[in-house]
């Protein structure tokens, strides 16, 4: 199923981890470019702090650009219904995910050569790097299944059913894996190491979740159809309640400048919201995008969003939209 990605990094997710805190960037973000690529449907985006580049899960291809260069390479890695490309920290390599053939593949950084390909559960969906193990969990959307990928054996190590049909999941750096439960309108707590589901965190309110993020304060910000719950990690209490867009597939993370990003595929908004303190919960801007951009990535050092996104024809009852050819872009957002 394709979903969000909300991809966090693995430094967002230490941070958060520690408490620690940075002071919130002013909020004001447009359009200020727009990257074609090639025509074809995508699922997560995720940036690369090592190497400066935003990679997106688009198709049978891994996109990839070069944010400070601004070079685009249409297929840096093939894949087969691509949903996520995870950066390994400290490597040369990359893990993605492809539901085409149930697979976690293993990718060199720097040619997009396969090392080595894994075979999953049904439906490998999104994947996080959990910087506690040193793995990349996997999460089977359909198949409702955690898989943890040791990228440098290039072998699967572990894996559990959770059950439900599962989305994003986000690592506290602890050794505690949360994962959204769309059909159950919750967050899943496991422990990685016992590999156990040791919490249901429900969400009243809450339709079919899908984008997450643990951020400072020890808090999680689930992206349900029209609101972002956010909720107190240890705990599973309910914060706050932040209305957005309808249809987003992301919570996208940006810890250097304290905020959080939604955005909203059938709104074609973006929602900002402002996490200096524990108590700071607030949506301080909702920016135009476009319809369609319903995930992304963030650059942390200059605090860009990245946002995949095409246009569509109109709607036909009982049908899927049709993309319009030639017009896949990613939408570049920042000051």
């Amino acid at each position: 199923m394709i979903r969000s990605i909300a991809a966090t990094a693995a430094t967002a997710a230490l941070l958060a981890s520690t408490g620690a805190s940075a002071q919130p960037a002013s909020a004001s973000l447009r359009v200020i470019d727009k990257i074609a690529g090639p025509d074809g449907g995508w699922d997560y985006a995720s940036f690369d702090p090592a190497r400066r580049r935003v990679y997106v899960a688009h198709g049978a291809a891994v996109m990839m650009i070069e944010v400070d260069s601004g070079k685009v390479t249409p297929a840096f890695a093939a894949g087969d219904h691509l949903h996520a490309v995870v950066p390994v920290p400290g490597s040369n390599l990359l893990v993605t995910t492809n539901s085409g053939d149930s697979t976690a593949r293993i990718i060199d950084a720097d040619t997009g050569k396969l090392i080595a390909s894994i075979p999953t559960p049904k439906d490998p969906d999104s994947a996080i790097w959990d910087p506690h193990s040193a793995k990349v969990a996997v999460i089977g959307g359909d198949s409702g299944t955690i898989t943890l990928i040791d990228p440098k054996a290039g072998k699967a190590v572990a894996r559990m059913t959770v059950g439900g049909s599962l989305e994003f999941a986000v690592p506290d750096g602890k050794g505690r894996l949360f994962v959204n439960a769309e059909d159950k309108n919750e967050v899943v707590v496991v422990d990685l190491t016992a590999m156990k589901v040791t919490a249901h965190y429900p969400m009243p309110g809450c339709l079919r979740p899908t984008g997450l993020a643990y951020v400072v304060g020890h808090r999680l910000i689930s992206a349900c159809q029209s609101v972002a719950k956010i909720l107190d990690a240890d705990t599973g209490k309910e914060i706050a309640s932040l209305p957005i867009g309808v249809g987003p597939d992301a919570v996208i993370y940006d810890a250097a400048h304290a905020l959080a990003y939604i955005p909203s595929g059938r709104a074609g908004q973006l929602a900002v919201i402002a996490l200096a303190g524990p108590k700071n919960n607030t949506v301080v801007e909702t920016v135009a995008t476009a319809v369609g951009a319903r995930t992304g990535t963030v650059d942390p050092k200059t605090g860009r969003v990245y946002l995949p996104s095409a246009e569509y024809g109109a709607p036909i009852a009982g049908q899927r939209q049709a993309m319009t050819p030639g017009t896949f872009k990613v939408l570049v957002l920042g000051k």
